[in-house]
């Protein structure tokens, strides 16, 4: 949809009930899949003041939840500040760490101030985690700082992205959470964004879901029967057979995709103040405005950015998406990971749905890259997308470390 068409809202209760706040881009690991490409803090990052009128006007708009994140959210100075003012204000606190500099002491600390839940990003056993956070010894770490948040009691989650890399982790990994006590676990795919997006041989191709969801949905299965509730991402799923196990917290549920939230009832907070309607999205394309310029109510009221998906159609598809059966609930589903692709939203080609239904007609779809990523926060490069038969063969598969290499691209750099 284009972003200059004006929208009416006026009959719709929308507002930023689950937050996602980058505190800062300064990190401890180089994640060879990170989308914010963190590691040093952005230059103009809020200061702890300016964070805790954010929390005030977070309050004003019925905010239900937030959810730091970095970088390493507990890089920034105000960290624990923020997370008791979130609690004070009535505002659920959460975080999502690579745990790296989580000790016993810091995971007390964070207890003491608040926080309700913590999820631990893990992406495989200790051999394939160390090698994509490019952090020997961060899957030790990892481990370590969800034992240490669940003893400081913190409620323990995790998450996984998975690739071309991790996906036969997926199963073991589950025995190794499980150990440890998790409450939760979201898995998504690893979409071309940032460093991703410099690494195309990572990616999963659309055929591998027909691998990889049917796993997925036995494993939720058992999960159920554990007590662990596990739940795919924005970027996983979309109607296949196992969609009502994928999308259901609970058996039987009946749930499924529902379109993207972005801008609707999410909402993503970059360490400078600019406002986006998912933390995910493209700095470039979907950035409403920063909070140093604007009040919150009024980038989220006013900016067509975070307003692109409150009112689209099925018109504003395209591709497969624009014909699909589900077109009008689906929307194409996560809007950041077509956009990753092809530039702009509306075809997104990791469906399950779509691989089952081009596989029986004996085809399949193959993302091939076509231009590099410009190097920044949130960017993305652009790819071509062929249709070939099925059993179409497969070059040589990469090692471990050729997946995690970056491509060299004729003619242009990429970070």
């Amino acid at each position: 949809m284009p972003m200059s068409r004006r929208l009416d809202v006026s009959r719709q209760d929308f507002h930023p009930a689950y937050v996602v706040w980058e505190l800062t881009l300064r990190c401890d690991q180089p994640c060879t899949h990170c989308g914010s490409r963190a590691g040093t803090h952005r230059p103009d990052e809020l200061s702890t003041e300016e964070a805790l009128d954010v929390v005030r006007q977070l309050r004003e708009m019925r905010t239900r939840e937030v959810v730091l994140i970095g970088g390493e959210a507990y890089l920034h100075p105000g960290f624990l500040d923020l997370i008791r003012a979130l609690k004070e204000a009535g505002i659920r606190p959460g975080l999502t760490t690579g745990g790296r500099g989580i000790t016993e002491a810091l995971a007390r600390r964070i207890a003491e101030a608040g926080l309700y839940a913590a999820s631990v990003s893990i992406d495989g056993l200790a051999p394939t985690h160390d090698l994509m956070r490019a952090a020997p010894g961060s899957f030790a770490s990892a481990t370590a700082a969800l034992r240490f948040l669940g003893a400081a009691g913190v409620r323990v989650a995790s998450n996984t992205n998975f690739n071309r890399l991790n996906q036969a982790d997926l199963e073991p990994l589950y025995e190794h959470l499980r150990g440890l006590g998790i409450r939760s676990w979201q898995l998504q795919i690893t979409a071309p964004l940032g460093r991703a997006a410099d690494r195309p041989a990572l990616l999963l191709q659309p055929w591998d879901l027909l691998d990889l969801l049917p796993r997925i949905a036995a494993l939720k299965t058992r999960a159920l029967e554990d007590g662990i509730t596990l739940m795919p991402g924005n970027n996983l799923g979309y109607f296949g057979p196992e969609e009502g196990v994928l999308r259901s917290p609970r058996p039987d549920a009946g749930d499924h995709w529902r379109g993207c939230m972005a801008g609707r009832y999410v909402m993503g907070i970059e360490s400078n103040g600019a406002v986006k309607g998912c933390p995910s999205l493209q700095t470039a394309h979907y950035v409403g405005g920063g909070l140093r310029d604007k009040p919150l109510r009024d980038i989220w009221e006013q900016a067509p950015q975070l307003a692109f998906t409150r009112a689209r159609t099925v018109e504003d598809l395209w591709g497969f998406c624009r014909t699909c059966p589900f077109a009008a609930t689906c929307m194409a589903g996560c809007s950041f990971t077509a956009h990753s692709l092809f530039g702009k939203p509306g075809n997104n080609p990791y469906c399950h749905y779509r691989a089952r239904t081009l596989a029986k007609r004996g085809l399949r779809e193959r993302l091939l890259p076509k231009a590099p990523a410009p190097g920044t926060p949130f960017d993305h490069g652009l790819f071509d997308l062929i249709v070939e038969p099925l059993d179409a063969p497969d070059p040589r598969p990469p090692t471990p470390r050729e997946l995690v290499r970056k491509r060299k691209w004729a003619g242009a750099g990429a970070s």
